[in-house]
């Protein structure tokens, strides 16, 4: 097949869908697909050599209006092509799939408020967006996405954000196809694993048999630092363990409630790491109470390196747990009373021993060759739709 790719930047050493473009680029290429990248930027050498590139003028101006330049521009330089399928995706339009792997903004507008506890705050924020010009920005651009003339073959990543494009927009399903997200469990093989671990656990200055519990994110307010903090305040003080924070370099007022709430001696803050998987695998569970997550890679690398996941129905990566073999899924981040009884749970070690099996037959269950086969499937019934029409 003849396929392009349309995204702004394409710097895989950044992450995210940049690092998903170039794992699908150089997969797509194995096959002996022609691949074409439309985009201002990118980094050649993490890219298939036979990808064709096309360079589109660097978008420029205030932030909520850089969006709408590059999705302009990728209609322009599409107008006229005959790709047997173009995909876009956040936020673009003209192509025959979207993939917008970071959900709905309603939909994340909508959750990012229930981070606020306090009624009066989540109506003040709530008000803020009104006037703010990038949320307006946006908003307006999402409706152009899927409401406008074009009618795009949606990919979502989660059950759950389908549940949003009809809730929010009333897409009807035969728009919309689930491929959850995935990973290469490969990446998480290490035969020094045992090593590694005692290593990392010395440097922690944490004992071979203490329990570890393991929070990934950089959005700490979004992911539910906060909840996790006032949660551990609750587990009896008899019960021993650690929570290990790795992410955003700047946590001292997640040190300071902790702290506040005195478990501050639970709490490992240890900031950034460009490649977190020693903490991976020094740690015996992940914890990950997020307020919004489309489809939480975090949680599919835990589950590859064997560790047990507790995370909320805000997540759709929890579409993916085998509840309660592999991890425990709270309602709500706000929720501490449950939340604290699921750590306890992983607190326990024989359910960990037989959550860990779990764990792996999980992320072995569903990989990127599943998520690419699945990909091509859709990419197959657009071209023939195509020529079809």
């Amino acid at each position: 097949m003849d396929i392009a790719l349309c995204y702004e930047s394409v710097l895989p050493s950044r992450g995210g869908a940049e690092t998903y473009i170039g794992d699908l680029s150089r997969r797509l290429a194995r096959d002996g697909h022609t691949v074409h990248l439309y985009a201002c930027r990118w980094d050649a050498s993490a890219l298939p050599e036979s990808m064709q590139f096309h360079q589109l003028a660097v978008a420029s101006g205030p932030r909520f209006l850089r969006p709408w330049r590059f999705a302009t521009a990728c209609e322009r330089a599409l107008a006229n092509t005959t790709h047997d399928v173009s995909m876009g995706f956040d936020k673009t339009w003209g192509q025959d799939v979207l993939y917008p792997q970071g959900g709905l903004h309603a939909a994340s507008r909508f959750h990012n408020l229930k981070k606020f506890r306090n009624p009066i705050a989540r109506f003040l924020a709530a008000s803020g967006k009104l006037v703010d010009p990038a949320a307006r920005s946006f908003a307006r651009l999402e409706r152009r996405q899927y409401l406008g003339n074009d009618k795009p073959t949606i990919i979502v990543n989660s059950r759950m954000v389908q549940g949003h494009f009809q809730q929010f927009y009333s897409i009807p399903p035969e728009r919309l196809r689930v491929i959850h997200s995935a990973i290469d469990p490969l990446r998480f093989v290490a035969e020094n694993r045992l090593k590694l671990r005692h290593e990392e656990r010395v440097r922690w200055s944490v004992s071979p048999e203490m329990p570890v519990g393991l929070f990934v994110a950089m959005n700490y307010r979004l992911k539910g630092l906060a909840p996790l903090i006032r949660a551990v305040a609750r587990v009896p003080h008899e019960r021993q363990f650690r929570m290990a924070i790795v992410g955003h370099p700047k946590f001292a007022q997640y040190e300071r409630l902790a702290r506040r709430l005195g478990v501050a001696e639970r709490f490992l803050f240890l900031g950034f790491r460009a490649d977190p998987k020693t903490a991976y695998f020094a740690s015996d569970f992940l914890v990950h109470p997020t307020f919004y997550d489309p489809c939480s890679l975090v949680a599919l690398e835990a589950l590859a390196c064997g560790l047990p996941v507790i995370t909320t129905a805000y997540n759709g990566a929890s579409e993916l747990l085998n509840v309660p073999e592999n991890g425990l899924v709270v309602p709500d981040p706000h929720d501490s009373a449950a939340l604290a009884r699921a750590i306890e749970t992983m607190l326990d070690p024989e359910y960990r021993r037989t959550a860990t099996v779990s764990a792996r037959n999980a992320a072995s269950a569903w990989t990127f060759e599943h998520h690419y086969r699945a990909l091509l499937e859709v990419f197959a019934e657009v071209r023939a739709a195509k020529r079809a029409a």
